[in-house]
């Protein structure tokens, strides 16, 4: 079977390059998917220099913005081609809240209601054997859910950009595990995919101790290629088809604990995100 395509968001950089390079010498054409169109364009051209002959689209999107984010998928099925390989890869971690022109907090917004609606929308040009990979992260252990702050404010109380980091880690595995029961007589999979601590731009030195921590701690923090691979393979790897509902770590599998498995609020959160995103009709990919 001809391949479909590959969509990766925060394509350009970091993690979402490498993973973009991969995909490209599997032989898939691939759809950038970011808000930067000078350092895309640069990337595109670094890529077709590396892999000549490689299919690469470039499509503009601002993912605090879920007009945009549906203009991205709308503009991916305008395509009227088979979306194989869709990769949630982008992610922010604010320093402060910082509202969006939705009335979402933008760390939630991008981290988690952005991938939500992305992929919904998505799904209708997916097959049987297409694989969804969230980029997810093991603060997911210490995230909390609230609502509806979660959603406007990222967490109840006083912000704080781990914790509210923390939270759309916990919501986008929830989210993953949910949509991978819902899709699994359609064939598609979706896995989550936790990088580890990598050394990308989401590491920011906002705070007066980041500059100390940075000089201590980022030489033990992995390269992107390191903290993409375990993304990679769960994109391409044979010994990956078929396998649903996962959350890998360092290229494994890594079983949750039961609380998560069966966590009190996945449905209520599926609900609550739903609400949140009526305005963008997420819904319509199950009916």
């Amino acid at each position: 079977m001809e391949k479909g395509w590959a969509l990766v968001t925060g394509a350009s950089g970091g993690m979402g390059m490498e993973i973009s390079r991969a995909l490209l010498k599997a032989g898939y054409p691939l759809a950038m998917a970011c808000r930067c169109e000078e350092k895309t364009l640069q990337c595109r051209r670094l890529l077709l220099s590396e892999i000549p002959g490689a299919v690469i689209d470039f499509l503009p999107v601002e993912l605090s913005d879920m007009d945009s984010v549906q203009g991205l998928a709308q503009a991916f099925l305008s395509k009227g081609e088979p979306l194989d390989l869709l990769m949630n890869n982008a992610g922010t971690m604010e320093a402060g809240r910082q509202m969006t022109g939705d009335g979402f907090e933008k760390t939630t917004s991008v981290n988690y209601l952005a991938p939500f609606l992305l992929t919904m929308r998505l799904l209708k040009a997916m097959r049987p054997g297409s694989r969804v990979v969230n980029m997810v992260s093991c603060t997911y252990a210490v995230g909390r859910l609230s609502f509806p702050e979660f959603f406007t404010k990222g967490k109840r109380g006083r912000y704080a950009r781990i914790p509210v980091y923390s939270n759309t880690k916990l919501a986008l595995t929830l989210f993953t595990l949910s949509l991978a029961a819902r899709c699994r007589e359609k064939g598609i999979c979706v896995n989550a995919a936790d990088p580890g601590i990598v050394s990308t731009e989401i590491i920011r030195m906002h705070k007066w101790f980041d500059p100390l921590t940075d000089v201590f701690f980022r030489p033990l923090i992995r390269k992107p290629s390191q903290g993409a691979a375990t993304a990679i393979r769960l994109l391409l790897s044979e010994e990956c088809a078929g396998a649903t509902g996962q959350f890998h770590a360092s290229c494994r599998p890594r079983r949750l604990s039961a609380k998560y498995l069966a966590h009190p609020q996945a449905e209520e959160l599926w609900e609550e995100t739903l609400k949140a995103l009526a305005g963008w009709h997420p819904e319509e990919a199950f009916q």
